[in-house]
Protein backbone atom coordinates (compact mmCIF):
# COMPACT_ATOMS: atom_id res chain seq x y z
CA UNK A 1 0.00 0.00 0.00
CA UNK A 2 1.12 3.50 -0.67
CA UNK A 3 -0.41 6.84 -1.37
CA UNK A 4 -1.22 6.04 -4.48
CA UNK A 5 -2.34 2.32 -4.43
CA UNK A 6 -4.74 2.10 -1.26
CA UNK A 7 -5.53 -0.73 -0.88
CA UNK A 8 -4.21 -4.38 0.57
CA UNK A 9 -2.99 -7.34 -1.27
CA UNK A 10 -4.30 -10.74 1.30
CA UNK A 11 -0.58 -11.21 2.33
CA UNK A 12 -0.16 -7.48 3.76
CA UNK A 13 -3.35 -7.24 5.22
CA UNK A 14 -2.80 -10.59 7.50
CA UNK A 15 0.58 -8.87 7.90
CA UNK A 16 -1.08 -6.03 8.99
CA UNK A 17 -3.71 -8.21 11.16
CA UNK A 18 -0.63 -9.91 12.97
CA UNK A 19 1.24 -6.97 13.70
CA UNK A 20 -2.10 -5.62 15.45
CA UNK A 21 -2.39 -9.07 17.08
CA UNK A 22 0.74 -8.20 18.80
CA UNK A 23 -0.35 -5.16 20.33
CA UNK A 24 -3.42 -6.71 21.61
CA UNK A 25 -1.30 -9.81 23.25
CA UNK A 26 1.10 -7.13 24.75
CA UNK A 27 -1.54 -4.77 26.16
CA UNK A 28 -3.37 -8.11 27.15
CA UNK A 29 -0.30 -9.51 28.86
CA UNK A 30 0.25 -5.96 30.59
CA UNK A 31 -3.22 -6.11 32.27
CA UNK A 32 -3.01 -9.76 32.81
CA UNK A 33 0.02 -9.41 34.78
CA UNK A 34 -1.37 -6.50 36.68
CA UNK A 35 -4.59 -7.97 37.20
CA UNK A 36 -4.93 -6.77 41.33
CA UNK A 37 -4.22 -3.61 39.98
CA UNK A 38 -6.84 -3.39 37.39
CA UNK A 39 -10.28 -1.61 38.10
CA UNK A 40 -11.92 -3.95 36.06
CA UNK A 41 -15.32 -1.88 36.17
CA UNK A 42 -13.23 0.42 34.60
CA UNK A 43 -11.51 -1.39 32.26
CA UNK A 44 -15.05 -2.64 31.05
CA UNK A 45 -16.14 0.67 30.55
CA UNK A 46 -13.04 1.34 28.58
CA UNK A 47 -13.29 -1.20 26.19
CA UNK A 48 -17.18 -1.04 25.97
CA UNK A 49 -17.86 2.46 25.41
CA UNK A 50 -16.20 1.88 21.98
CA UNK A 51 -19.00 -0.31 20.18
CA UNK A 52 -21.70 0.93 22.61
CA UNK A 53 -21.07 4.73 21.09
CA UNK A 54 -19.45 3.96 17.66
CA UNK A 55 -20.47 0.19 16.26
CA UNK A 56 -24.29 -0.30 18.40
CA UNK A 57 -26.09 2.09 16.21
CA UNK A 58 -24.74 1.87 12.89
CA UNK A 59 -25.21 -1.96 13.66
CA UNK A 60 -28.65 -1.28 14.81
CA UNK A 61 -29.73 0.82 11.63
CA UNK A 62 -28.36 -1.57 9.32
CA UNK A 63 -30.04 -4.52 10.19
CA UNK A 64 -33.54 -2.48 10.00
CA UNK A 65 -32.29 -1.01 6.78
CA UNK A 66 -32.23 -4.52 5.26
CA UNK A 67 -29.64 -4.25 2.79
CA UNK A 68 -30.67 -0.58 1.91
CA UNK A 69 -27.54 2.46 2.54
CA UNK A 70 -27.93 3.53 5.90
CA UNK A 71 -27.04 7.27 6.87
CA UNK A 72 -22.78 8.08 6.61
CA UNK A 73 -23.43 9.55 10.20
CA UNK A 74 -23.17 5.98 11.13
CA UNK A 75 -19.94 5.34 9.59
CA UNK A 76 -18.58 8.91 11.22
CA UNK A 77 -19.57 7.73 14.43
CA UNK A 78 -17.93 4.42 13.81
CA UNK A 79 -14.77 5.91 12.50
CA UNK A 80 -14.73 8.25 15.42
CA UNK A 81 -15.01 6.00 17.73
CA UNK A 82 -12.67 3.35 16.54
CA UNK A 83 -10.23 5.96 15.77
CA UNK A 84 -6.64 6.14 18.02
CA UNK A 85 -6.65 9.66 17.98
CA UNK A 86 -10.38 9.14 19.81
CA UNK A 87 -8.73 6.49 21.66
CA UNK A 88 -5.75 8.29 23.02
CA UNK A 89 -7.68 11.61 23.48
CA UNK A 90 -10.10 9.84 25.72
CA UNK A 91 -6.89 7.93 27.52
CA UNK A 92 -5.22 11.10 27.70
CA UNK A 93 -7.91 12.95 29.48
CA UNK A 94 -9.05 10.30 32.23
CA UNK A 95 -4.86 10.04 32.91
CA UNK A 96 -4.95 13.76 33.47
CA UNK A 97 -8.39 13.48 35.32
CA UNK A 98 -8.57 10.49 37.00
CA UNK A 99 -5.51 9.39 37.17
CA UNK A 100 -3.14 6.56 35.18
CA UNK A 101 -4.32 3.18 35.44
CA UNK A 102 -3.96 -0.05 34.72
CA UNK A 103 -7.72 -0.72 33.55
CA UNK A 104 -6.73 1.99 30.72
CA UNK A 105 -5.03 -0.64 28.96
CA UNK A 106 -8.81 -2.06 27.56
CA UNK A 107 -8.80 0.47 25.00
CA UNK A 108 -5.82 -0.49 23.11
CA UNK A 109 -7.19 -4.61 23.78
CA UNK A 110 -10.49 -3.33 21.79
CA UNK A 111 -8.82 -1.63 18.76
CA UNK A 112 -6.01 -4.68 18.65
CA UNK A 113 -8.26 -7.19 18.94
CA UNK A 114 -10.81 -5.32 16.41
CA UNK A 115 -8.03 -5.21 13.81
CA UNK A 116 -5.99 -8.11 14.85
CA UNK A 117 -8.78 -10.96 15.47
CA UNK A 118 -11.66 -9.18 13.36
CA UNK A 119 -10.01 -7.93 10.91
CA UNK A 120 -12.12 -4.41 11.45
CA UNK A 121 -10.91 -1.43 10.51
CA UNK A 122 -12.49 1.84 9.77
CA UNK A 123 -15.41 1.62 7.31
CA UNK A 124 -15.36 4.12 4.35
CA UNK A 125 -19.47 4.83 3.16
CA UNK A 126 -18.77 3.07 -0.43
CA UNK A 127 -19.29 -0.31 1.87
CA UNK A 128 -21.67 -2.14 3.61
CA UNK A 129 -21.60 -1.24 7.49
CA UNK A 130 -21.40 -4.85 8.16
CA UNK A 131 -18.93 -6.76 6.09
CA UNK A 132 -20.25 -7.78 2.60
CA UNK A 133 -17.92 -8.13 -0.45
CA UNK A 134 -18.54 -5.50 -2.77
CA UNK A 135 -18.61 -6.46 -6.54
CA UNK A 136 -16.32 -3.77 -7.69
CA UNK A 137 -13.99 -5.01 -5.04
CA UNK A 138 -14.10 -8.65 -6.52
CA UNK A 139 -13.94 -7.43 -9.93
CA UNK A 140 -10.11 -5.24 -8.63
CA UNK A 141 -8.87 -8.45 -6.94
CA UNK A 142 -9.36 -10.72 -10.03
CA UNK A 143 -7.91 -7.77 -12.44
CA UNK A 144 -4.88 -7.29 -9.60
CA UNK A 145 -3.92 -10.84 -9.59
CA UNK A 146 -4.15 -11.28 -13.33
CA UNK A 147 -1.69 -8.45 -13.84
CA UNK A 148 2.07 -8.87 -14.84
CA UNK A 149 4.06 -9.36 -11.45
CA UNK A 150 7.47 -7.64 -10.74
CA UNK A 151 9.70 -4.00 -10.02
CA UNK A 152 9.19 -4.07 -13.91
CA UNK A 153 5.32 -4.38 -13.94
CA UNK A 154 4.15 -1.29 -13.10
CA UNK A 155 7.25 0.73 -15.16
CA UNK A 156 5.94 -1.73 -18.71
CA UNK A 157 2.42 -0.35 -18.26
CA UNK A 158 3.52 2.88 -18.73
CA UNK A 159 5.54 3.49 -21.19
CA UNK A 160 5.21 1.80 -25.18
CA UNK A 161 6.84 -0.97 -25.97
CA UNK A 162 10.79 -0.67 -27.18
CA UNK A 163 9.95 -1.75 -30.53
CA UNK A 164 6.78 -0.40 -31.20
CA UNK A 165 6.87 3.21 -33.41
CA UNK A 166 6.14 6.70 -31.72
CA UNK A 167 3.29 8.87 -32.43
CA UNK A 168 5.42 11.52 -32.83
CA UNK A 169 9.12 12.28 -32.64
CA UNK A 170 10.88 15.66 -32.17
CA UNK A 171 14.24 16.23 -32.30
CA UNK A 172 14.59 12.74 -34.32
CA UNK A 173 18.16 13.40 -36.16
CA UNK A 174 19.55 14.69 -32.69
CA UNK A 175 22.24 11.98 -31.04
CA UNK A 176 21.93 11.95 -27.67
Amino acid sequence: MDPLNRFETPVTFRLLRAEYTVGLLLSAGFMLAHWHDVRWLVAVGMFAYIDIFGYLPGAWAHHRAKGRPIHRGYYVLYNTMHSWLTAGAVVALWGWLVGWEWALLAVPVHLCGDRGLLGNFLKPFGVAFEPKVHPAFTAFEKALAAAPEGPGAARAAREPAADAAPAHRVGAGNAR
